[in-house]
């Protein structure tokens, strides 16, 4: 697992840690942030992945 692999699953854990909290406490905001977290924690594990891929 490379350096962008590991960043993108803890934003990716992250995220989702934050869409919970934002459903928890009726927070709409917090919740789509933590979609958006999630997003890109899928795109930088996407990245790592091809880097893999390439070497």
């Amino acid at each position: 697992m490379n350096k962008d692999q590991l960043k993108g699953s803890l934003d990716q854990v992250k995220g989702e840690a934050k869409e919970q909290w934002g459903k928890y406490t009726h927070d709409h905001s917090k919740e789509a942030e933590g979609k958006v977290d999630k997003a890109k924690g899928k795109i930088k594990e996407g990245v790592g992945d091809l880097k893999d891929k390439l070497k």
